[in-house]
């Protein structure tokens, strides 16, 4: 949706230029703007050092956010100087909020299991691949046909957090029910194809392979149920699933199975992440199978199951 304001308008040309994704360019305007706003809707060029730090504490004390929302915001004034108006703030002098660390909430087996007894469709496919392959939500339903190969049960994971790709294990017990929503996403796309359209294509691939709508291995496992206008291009397409659709089937699962943990789409890929670790996996074969880039983020499951060294117990069984 195109902005009122040439400037942001400009500023959003700048972040696709750079083949940022959707979530960081609406988040980097929304910041830009809130920053204009602030300041009495003042030119960005009129305003300095002073205005930038003004705004971030005022976020940091009378707004009291968290610490990635302040980095939210850092980052979104930063690119606006940094790259739109070539404009260097030197150091600000500021510090962000401090953040407790909070470990991770998990689920064993038992727990799993017991929500998914509770789900059908699409939505228990998609929860079951979260704990089984350890995808965040949103990778689960950017997947597109040619990203699974069932012969060596993997899943090819594309232009994850910090556009990065990796591989991970597929599980067995999801083979039947992927095939039959590729079953199904390929009809939709044979559908689609008649009034000359087919799923959303990244970036410029839509005009570098101007055929790929019809190629069955583009299609996304998980397709919206309605086109829509290309949020770049314009063009009809159909996009895939919102990660609303898995949130609003996971809430009702978990109550039925009497579970009093807070439970969201990511407590899967943690538990995914746990359960692999007590059952002896070696902890950088996790760090891959999950996309951390610091082995430090992988470790912090050594603090969920509490053995923070291998063959570590409580003195109180050895008594």
């Amino acid at each position: 949706m195109k902005s009122k304001s040439p400037f942001l308008e400009s500023v959003r040309d700048e972040i696709r230029l750079r083949g940022y994704s959707i979530r960081t360019e609406k988040s980097y305007l929304y910041w830009i703007k809130q920053f204009i706003l602030f300041n009495n809707k003042r030119h960005p060029l009129d305003m300095g050092k002073e205005e930038v730090k003004g705004y971030l504490s005022w976020l940091a004390t009378s707004q009291n956010v968290a610490k990635n929302t302040q980095k939210s915001a850092l980052n979104s004034i930063v690119f606006l100087y940094a790259k739109c108006l070539k404009i260097n703030l030197g150091d600000l002098g500021f510090s962000l909020a401090t953040k407790q660390r909070h470990l991770p909430v998990v689920l064993d087996d038992k727990e799993v299991s017991e929500i998914l007894s509770h789900m059908t469709g699409y939505a228990k496919t998609v929860v079951a691949l979260l704990f089984g392959s350890g995808l965040r939500v949103n990778e689960c339903l950017r997947l597109r046909i040619q990203d699974i190969d069932f012969n060596n049960l993997s899943i090819v994971v594309r232009d994850g957090k910090a556009n990065k790709d990796r591989q991970t294990i597929l599980a067995e017990t999801s083979v039947k029910p992927l095939q039959l929503l590729i079953d199904k996403a390929i009809k939709t796309q044979r559908e689609d194809n008649k009034i000359g359209c087919g799923p959303s294509f990244p970036y410029a691939l839509s005009r570098k392979y101007p055929n790929a709508f019809k190629d069955p291995g583009w299609m996304f496992i998980l397709p919206s149920s309605n086109l829509c206008a290309h949020p770049e291009t314009g063009e009809l397409c159909r996009h895939h699933l919102h990660d609303s659709c898995i949130r609003k089937a996971l809430q009702p699962a978990v109550r039925k199975a009497n579970i009093h943990k807070k439970v969201n789409c990511h407590t899967f890929r943690h538990s995914f992440a746990t359960h692999l670790l007590k059952s002896g996996r070696d902890i950088r074969s996790i760090q891959e199978l999950l996309g951390h880039n610091d082995i430090s983020t992988t470790q912090i499951y050594t603090h969920v199951i509490g053995q923070h060294f291998a063959g570590t117990s409580s003195p109180l069984d050895d008594l």
